[in-house]
């Protein structure tokens, strides 16, 4: 599997923290141990430009996503092919200002983040409410039992 993450920010981020969240959801989502997804993260300017031309709504937002070869969760029995998932693109200082109104850290935000880029790039979507119900389920439960690995982690 191959995780690419480029911080293009100019903002400080943990990304062993992310590399360890992605393998951490997809080891969850029987994905492909040779899919590839790429994490690129950038300013409010980047953010706002690509956010504009994709989306046609002006001004930055915390986290988009590019889906490639339009991959789904796979299960034990039969593990998602192997193939490019895409990428997630995230927006560390929107992602700060949502942290502060949250009462949580940044990274726990770009945690969130990034999970719920990796779940659009799998298909998952939120535009109506069972939708929503289910992907925010599952977005909880990741991100829970990815914060349980990381308590348990061996510490070296």
């Amino acid at each position: 599997m191959t995780i690419d993450i480029n911080n293009e920010s100019g903002i400080g981020v943990d990304e062993t923290v992310l590399l360890r969240l992605m393998e951490y959801n997809l080891r969850e989502l029987h994905v492909s141990p040779d899919a590839d997804v790429a994490i690129v993260l950038v300013d409010e300017g980047a953010m706002e430009a690509l956010h504009l031309q994709w989306m046609d709504e002006p001004g930055p937002t915390d986290v988009l996503s590019f889906p490639m070869d339009e991959l789904r969760p796979g299960t034990e029995e039969t593990p998602t092919p192997a193939g490019l998932l895409g990428d997630i693109v995230l927006c560390p200082q929107v992602a700060e200002t949502q942290a502060v109104a949250a009462k949580h850290s940044t990274m726990d935000e770009l945690v969130m983040l990034t999970t719920h880029g990796l779940l659009h790039l799998l298909g998952f979507d939120h535009a109506e409410p069972e939708e929503e119900r289910e992907m925010f389920g599952l977005q909880k439960d990741l991100i829970v039992g990815f914060q349980h690995s990381e308590r348990h982690r061996p510490r070296a």
